[in-house]
């Protein structure tokens, strides 16, 4: 799933056109660590939930890479 997720985030930062991160780990920061915005948030969402018919934030707000991991692994 992490490998999906950094794909993910990897497109919505070149849609963006920014650079895409090389690696990923379940402690990045979405916001400090990867710079994503409160738009490309969005827009990750939106991919995601349209990918795989999840919605990462319908439980309340995640900070991390890894909380957005265990959320599409429904833990």
């Amino acid at each position: 799933m992490l490998e999906h997720l950094h794909k993910s985030i990897n497109e919505v930062l070149y849609d963006g056109g920014r650079p895409q991160i090389k690696s990923l780990t379940r402690e990045m920061d979405l916001r400090r660590d990867i710079g994503l915005d409160s738009l490309e948030l969005a827009v990750l969402t939106v991919k995601l939930e349209a990918e795989l018919s999840i919605d990462v934030f319908a439980d309340g707000l995640v900070a991390t890479v890894g909380e957005v991991e265990d959320r599409l692994l429904g833990q």
